[in-house]
Formats: C-alpha cells, sequence, structure tokens
C-alpha cells in the first residue's frame, strides 16, 4: 500500500483501469478521495476524511474505442472498473486527492494507491480545447488574462504594481476548468503571476503555488514574472512588419536548403557586430556584419533557411549578461591538446552565457538571454528585427521547439505547466513517476490540453513572428495525431486573413523511437516510417551514418564510411575490420546512400549490390527499411548537425593521419554534395561549408562559447585545437582527441577555409538552377534519376547518378583518393561537360572532370564530385 504512487487511471467519467495483483474476486474496490488531502495509511488502515465511490469490474474489460486510446492500459494483467457518478461529483473530486483502495470480504484494507487523472480531466472538461488562454487585447479596451487549472481549488492573479504583490481572485468557469480575470488597457506592463492552491501529488498535500502564465506572451529577466503585453503594439513592431516580403517559398519541401545554427554561436565572436549585440537576436539585423555577409552568399546560391537552435525561453542561462560568468585566464594561450581549457569552462558552465536551449520554460516567448535587454518585451521587437532582416538576406527562417519535455516537474521553481495542473502536462509511468527518456521530464501531447499548447504555440510562433518552419525536438515523443493538427492549423493561416501563408511552412523532426512510446505503446507515433504521407520531413539517418561511419553515440570514432575512408583510404584501426569485410561494408553503404538520393524513397526500386532489384523499403538498415519516405520532401538529407561531432571533426578523428589538410577539404565537400545532390530537403550545420570545428566535441550544449562559436575571421582558425574537449561528454575519447588536436597540419588556412566555401556554393548553384533535383514525387524521381552502374560491378567508392530532364546530368562521387572513371556505354557519341557552375569555379583538380564521347568513359579526379551537363 503506497499513496506516494498511482498505479490506478481513472480514464474518462465511467472508467478506472487499475493493473490489479491477482484476481479480483469478492474484493471491494473504490474510488476514494480527500477535498483536504488527508489521506493516510497508518497501521495497515486508511485514514482521513474522504467520500467513496464504488468500483464494478467491467465485464469484457475495455470498450474497443478505450483500447486504442490507451493502448498501454488494455493488457490482460490490467482490469477495468466503472464508476458511477455524476460530473458535479466527479469535478468535486478530481479537486482533492483521489486514490483507488481493495478491501477483503471483512472490511480489510488490502491495497491502496494514487490515481492518474489525465483521462477522466480531458473527458469532463473537453471543452477547454476550445477557449483562449493566456493574456489577451481586445477592441474595445478589454484584457483578459486565462488559465486552464480544473484541478485547483483556487487561483489569484497576484501583480506588482510596486515592490510587493497585491492578490486578485479570479473567476472560475466550471464547464471548462479555466480560470479568467478582466481588465483594461492599462494594465499593459503590469507583472503577474497566479497563485495556486492545488492538490499536488509530488509532495502528497495541497500546495499554494506562484506560477509565471504557461501562455506568457513576454518575460521579466530571468523569467520570474509574466507581463501584461500586447503583441499588436506599435513600439514592439519593427517599421514595415505588416507588409514584410519574404523570400518566395521553395516550390516544394524537398527544394528547401537549410543551415542550422544557435543564436549565440553565431555573432557571439563576431567584432564585426557592435559587443552589445553580439550572440543575440540584434546581431543578425546588424547590416554587413560577417556573419550576415556570409548569410547572403549562402542564400544568393540557394540555401533557403536559416534554423535556430531553441529561441523560446530557456532554463539555465542567466539572461543578464552582468549575472553571467565567465572562464578565468587567456585560454587562447593554452596547448591545443590542454585538459585546462575544458577545465575553466567547467567551473562556470552552469552560471555561463551558454546552452542550446533544449530545456524549455516558456514556449511562446523570445529566449531573454539573446536579448539585449533581457527585462521586458524589448525581446519580441528584436525576434522580430531579426526575421525581418533575415528574410531581407534571402533566408526564411526555421525555429527548433522542444514540446516533448521541459526542464522539471514537480514542485521544482522551473516547473510552470506541472504547478498548475498537477499530474497532467507530464507523462506518466505505470506508478506515476513522470517519463524521463528525453533526459527531462517528459510532457504528454496525448493530453488534449498539452497537444492544445503545442498548436497554440506554434501559431504563436507563425501568426506573431512570421516564422516559416518549425523543427520538433524528439518528434516520436508526439502523437501522429499531434504533428497533423499542427500541420492541418498551419494550413489554414491565409496571407488575407493571418498575413502568413502556413502552406508554405515547413515541419520537419527527429523521428526516432524509443522510450516509453516505442513501438506505438501510448499512441501511433509521429515517427520516420509513420510520417511516410504526410508531407512532414524527418532526419535520414541511414545517409548520414553511411557518409560518416559508425553510428550516434559509439566510444571508438575510428569507424569509417563513405566519406571518411572506408576501405578506400583504411586508418588501420581494428574496429573497422577485415580488408573483406571493409568492402562488403563500404558496398553496403554506398547502397544506403542511394536510397538517401532519391530522398530516401520506400518505393523507388534500382539494383542493389548483391544484384537482385529492390526498392527502399526492401533494402534493410539495422533490420529496419532503409527507404521509409512517400514523397522526397519527408526526408532531411544531413550528414552533421549540432549532435554528434561536427562534420570537419568526424573527418579529423576516421581519416588516416596522413591525409593533408586539402584533401580533408575535398572530402568535407564530397560529404556535403549529398546535402545537395540529393532529392530531398538538405540540411547543413552552418560552418561546415567552411570546415568549422568544435575542437572534437561531440555533445557542445554545455561547452560554453570557446568550443562553440563560429570564428568568422578566418585568422582566428576554424575551432580546431582549442584544447581537449569537455571530459564531462568526450573523456573516452581523449586518448584519440590528443594526438590530433596537437597535429597542427590538421588546421586548415584561411586560404582553404574560402576554397571550400566556394566549391560549396557552386554545388548549391547547380541545384538552384536545375530543376532535375528535389523533385516532388516519387514517380518523377523513379522516371529521372539512375544509378547506371549499380550492382556487383560498381566500383567501391564512386557513386555515378543520372537524372534525364530537357537536359541530362551526370553527378559522379569519387571517396577513393584516386582518379576514377566510370563507362556508360549508351552515352557514347553525347556531349556531356562539367557543369558551367563547376567549370568557372577555378578548382584545377576539378577541372580535370572529362568525358570521352567515344567511349562514354566520365573521368573524375580522386575525392572529387563532379556534375556533367548535356546530352546523349
Amino acid at each position: 500500500m503506497d499513496l506516494t504512487r498511482q498505479r490506478a487511471h481513472w480514464i474518462d467519467r465511467s472508467t478506472v483501469v487499475w493493473r490489479f495483483e491477482g484476481p479480483v474476486g469478492d474484493r471491494r474496490c473504490d474510488l476514494v478521495w480527500s477535498s483536504e488531502a488527508a489521506l493516510e495509511i497508518i497501521d495497515g488502515a486508511l485514514v482521513g476524511p474522504h467520500e467513496t465511490l464504488p468500483l464494478r469490474p467491467r465485464p469484457g474489460g475495455l470498450s474497443t474505442q478505450q483500447r486504442r486510446t490507451w493502448p498501454h492500459l488494455a493488457g490482460p494483467d490490467h482490469t477495468a472498473f466503472t464508476v458511477d457518478a455524476d460530473e458535479d461529483t466527479i469535478k468535486r473530486a478530481l479537486r482533492g486527492q483521489v486514490a483507488v483502495t481493495a478491501r477483503d470480504d471483512g472490511g480489510w484494507l488490502l491495497v491502496a494507491t494514487g490515481t492518474q487523472l489525465p483521462g477522466v480531466l480531458d473527458d469532463v472538461y473537453a471543452d477547454a480545447v476550445h477557449t483562449d488562454l493566456g493574456c489577451r487585447f481586445h477592441d474595445d479596451g478589454g484584457v483578459t488574462i486565462s488559465v486552464w487549472a480544473p484541478t485547483a481549488r483556487a487561483v489569484a492573479l497576484e501583480w506588482w504594481p510596486g515592490d510587493e504583490p497585491e492578490t486578485t481572485p479570479m473567476w472560475r468557469d466550471d464547464h471548462t476548468g479555466v480560470w479568467r480575470i478582466d481588465g483594461d488597457w492599462g494594465w499593459t506592463g503590469r507583472r503577474y503571476r497566479f497563485r495556486v492552491e492545488a492538490y499536488h501529488p509530488a509532495t502528497q498535500r495541497v500546495e499554494t503555488m506562484s506560477v509565471t502564465d504557461p501562455y506568457s506572451v513576454a518575460l521579466t529577466a530571468n523569467s520570474t514574472h509574466s507581463i501584461v503585453a500586447n503583441l499588436r503594439d506599435p513600439l514592439l513592431i519593427p517599421a514595415d512588419w505588416d507588409t514584410l516580403r519574404k523570400p518566395p517559398p521553395p516550390s516544394n519541401p524537398a527544394r528547401a536548403q537549410v543551415h542550422e545554427v544557435s543564436v549565440r554561436d553565431f555573432s557571439i565572436y563576431d567584432r564585426s557586430v557592435p559587443e552589445a549585440r553580439r550572440g543575440t537576436f540584434a546581431a543578425f539585423a546588424t547590416p554587413n556584419s560577417a556573419g550576415l555577409r556570409h548569410l547572403r552568399r549562402l542564400a544568393d546560391a540557394g540555401v533557403t533557411h536559416l534554423h535556430l537552435l531553441p529561441a523560446f525561453d530557456f532554463a539555465t542561462v542567466p539572461e543578464r549578461r552582468d549575472e553571467q560568468a565567465t572562464p578565468e585566464g587567456d585560454l587562447a594561450a593554452l596547448p591545443p591538446d590542454s585538459p585546462e581549457q575544458q577545465e575553466k569552462i567547467a567551473a562556470v558552465r552552469d552560471r555561463d552565457g551558454y546552452n542550446w536551449g533544449y530545456d524549455p520554460l516558456h514556449y511562446s516567448v523570445p529566449e531573454g538571454s539573446y536579448a539585449t535587454d533581457p527585462d521586458g518585451p524589448a525581446r519580441i521587437a528584436e525576434f522580430r528585427e531579426m526575421v525581418a532582416a533575415l528574410n531581407g538576406a534571402g533566408l526564411r527562417v526555421v525555429m527548433d521547439v522542444v514540446y516533448n519535455h521541459t526542464v522539471a516537474g514537480g514542485v521544482n521553481h522551473h516547473s510552470v505547466l506541472d504547478r498548475i495542473v498537477p499530474g497532467y502536462y507530464h507523462r506518466l509511468l505505470a506508478d506515476g513517476r513522470v517519463a524521463d527518456s528525453t533526459c527531462c521530464a517528459n510532457t504528454a501531447p496525448e493530453h488534449a490540453m498539452m497537444g492544445k499548447l503545442v498548436v497554440d504555440s506554434v501559431l504563436r510562433w507563425a501568426v506573431d513572428y512570421k516564422v516559416d518552419g518549425f523543427r520538433f525536438d524528439l518528434m516520436a515523443h508526439h502523437p501522429k495525431a499531434n504533428l497533423l493538427a499542427v500541420r492541418e492549423a498551419l494550413d489554414r493561416l491565409t496571407p488575407q486573413r493571418d498575413g502568413v501563408d502556413g502552406r508554405s511552412v515547413l515541419i520537419y523532426g527527429e523521428g526516432w523511437d524509443f522510450g516509453e512510446v516505442a513501438g506505438n505503446q501510448r499512441f501511433i507515433q509521429a515517427s520516420q516510417h509513420q510520417l511516410a504521407g504526410t508531407g512532414i520531413g524527418t532526419f535520414n539517418d541511414r545517409l548520414r551514418d553511411a557518409v560518416r561511419g559508425g553510428q550516434a553515440f559509439e566510444s571508438n570514432p575510428r569507424a569509417q564510411g563513405y566519406a571518411t575512408g572506408l576501405f578506400t583510404d583504411p586508418n588501420d584501426d581494428d574496429v573497422n575490420g577485415s580488408v573483406d569485410d571493409q568492402r562488403a561494408r563500404l558496398r553496403h553503404y554506398q547502397d544506403v546512400i542511394k536510397i538517401g538520393l532519391t530522398g530516401n524513397l520506400a518505393t523507388y526500386r534500382f539494383v542493389a549490390a548483391s544484384g537482385v532489384t529492390l526498392s527502399g523499403a526492401e533494402y534493410l538498415y539495422n533490420g529496419s527499411p532503409a527507404g521509409y519516405c512517400a514523397t522526397p520532401g519527408e526526408c532531411v538529407t544531413y550528414v552533421d548537425a549540432h549532435d554528434n561531432e561536427i562534420l570537419f571533426d568526424t573527418l579529423a578523428f576516421k581519416l588516416p593521419s596522413a591525409v593533408s589538410a586539402a584533401d580533408r577539404a575535398r572530402m568535407q565537400l564530397l560529404a556535403l554534395s549529398f546535402t545537395v545532390l540529393s532529392q530531398g530537403m538538405g540540411f547543413v550545420a552552418l560552418g561546415s561549408e567552411r570546415l568549422r570545428s568544435k575542437s572534437l566535441d561531440r555533445n557542445s550544449f554545455d561547452s560554453g562559447d570557446w568550443f562553440n562559436a563560429i570564428r568568422w575571421d578566418p585568422a582566428e582558425g576554424n575551432g580546431f585545437g582549442l584544447g581537449l574537449p569537455p571530459a564531462w561528454d568526450n573523456g573516452d575519447k581523449w586518448s584519440y582527441a590528443g594526438p590530433l588536436l596537437a597535429n597542427r597540419d590538421l588546421v586548415p588556412p584561411p586560404e582553404l577555409m574560402e576554397w571550400t566555401v566556394s566549391r560549396y556554393l557552386e554545388l548549391l548553384r547547380i541545384r538552384r538552377d536545375s530543376p532535375l533535383f528535389g523533385r516532388a514525387t516519387a514517380v518523377e524521381v523513379q522516371d529521372r534519376l539512375s544509378f547506371p552502374l549499380s550492382g556487383p560491378g560498381e566500383t567501391p567508392g564512386v557513386i555515378t547518378m543520372r537524372l534525364r530532364g530537357v537536359e541530362d546530368l551526370v553527378v559522379v562521387f569519387n571517396a577513393t583518393p584516386t582518379t576514377a572513371t566510370q563507362k556508360l556505354g549508351d552515352l557514347r557519341g553525347g556531349a556531356f561537360g562539367l557543369h558551367p557552375h563547376q567549370r568557372s569555379g577555378g578548382d584545377p583538380v576539378l577541372a580535370k572532370s572529362v568525358f570521352d564521347p567515344a567511349t562514354g568513359i566520365f573521368t573524375v579526379p580522386a575525392r572529387t564530385v563532379a556534375v556533367f551537363t548535356g546530352h546523349p
């Protein structure tokens, strides 16, 4: 017997489900509740004033619909009970401590446990999903502040006209569970919080908690108070905001090319930005800065979107600059393989200004540490100015959103949702503990009001901030239905009514299947395979692994892949196996890459290395279908991102140490070419096109500016050799990292960084100018794209791709250290030459790429991707 655990589930007004130990038999089961939260177990007896409703075992168990909604409760080890009560009684019970008990036929207490309530809350307060929450301004001069708190005994508005708060009771709509208070526009600028009195299962008592508004639109510094703010206030709207002209959207998601960056990384070391604006939204609106000039070059060549790592309000950074700690000493004076840099960063990392931001606090407010003034609504205007400036530079804006977890739950001071409706917004395990498979307190978007919060927040960013896309973190922890609701809500936005064409807004995310929701245990997930046909994109880890080698989180970073020397340029580490093993794995990787180049289509058919014709879905990768997308736009093609080592560092670990800096740049470009020349959406960590390094740090979320910042001045290097990466997440790789960081031959000179940028821009222009890339449908890809040399005779380390249209393209990816010749006999007599964008680029090695019409042979130099254009 344990009331601190919640092993029973009240799933709707008439049904309780309980994992009942042993047969029910003659045991008497009851639903009990205490308005005063006074239930206790003393000497085996339930004590404290309470009310009781009998539970009757339900013959046949859950209904078909209930089993669909609650699949993890549908097994034979759970018993369904019927509870008979009117709605008023149920709502009264839900405002107290609720438990379930079982007694023997003599009345002795056998079992008692707490009860999980989200299901019944969604049932009896179903109409709450149609209410407006948060702070709303009305045209008649009124203001309404509302919060959903159905289990609260009382809610009041705390506001601060001075140093001490005043409290005003809010009134409850018993039908929806929404509490509200009305005022007028004179409330603008008021700081406020909700004072919520409610039973909290984390403490087993009624708590009175002072909580910010989960629907906040503005905050004070460090998120201590919500602020009454009107997002239509002229003071918060940049000039020409309402008539902002956006770059034309891609014709379909497959045409998108995305670069990813942290707001702080982008400018914190950019001396062309005024110091007060570095690391902030305002840096993007700083004319002619080094970073913005680079973004314009990318946009002119064909990059369509800039993806910002979390830019909503997060918890782990002091928002005022004068409160942020900095490492002591001159880090630049320390040796490139020293452990001292990371030691000095470790000493302040909980108090410095750096974090990626995957620790949400308020989902719909810009992050204060990214504002020049975090105290108040200035961050709203600066975020909008950033969007306008990026649009003016030719880029649309994607936000990284993290609705799958919050930074904390329970009564923690950083817990917002769980202190307002305790036990509702988070996903609970079988015993009532909050699931944390995402490394934080997992939210439950399968619950109606959490799902509503996701949709409402996305619409806030799309309409009020004109954000053009959303990348969902750990998206498979959401129900597929929730992502479809987001898509449908966006699709309803029109320029005439909302100022936004919602159909042009991208949605993509991480479709990884793991944790307590894995395998659709709780709902149909928004995972890789199950989003096919929705138009929602997922990251293609298959191509990523094949290009890089190994898999994420491996302790030995020397496992090679297609673009890191497997078989063709071995590094002699035992992790790669024998020569025969390497050859076989490389052939497999080449097949996986080909499927990826199609947009990872499930239906695309090609000749595999075995000589057998297979579809993408029939070809297996780690036991799962390699191809899973229905359209190319559902595939996000990438070889690096903020997670795991950035591409330059991957190559540093995997390539033989004797490979020169120039050849490493060629291999970097070759790897990046798959993101540009595939049929799917391309995705790149900003700076990889200029050989950016994080000094071999694989998980730099809390590693400070030193390891993360982009150094736009080439004279400052590319970030390689800044010291050993932080021990807290890289210590197992120090034996590999130390010798590499000490090798100054691996640091690219400034001219090589610019060379790589120029070659990458050439590839982007090829894609930009050719309709053969980024086709909208699987049928078009099957008809136009082929791999003419696939099969048992294909050259290890060389992939040849042909695209047919008004003018044909032949692309040869040569990852080997020797010149490759590829014979396409049916093109004999044709006229093919190096693509004009590459021919005019000034790379003397690439210029040696030729086609011989007499033989149909394409010749391509070592470590080179060459694009030929012409006709048969």
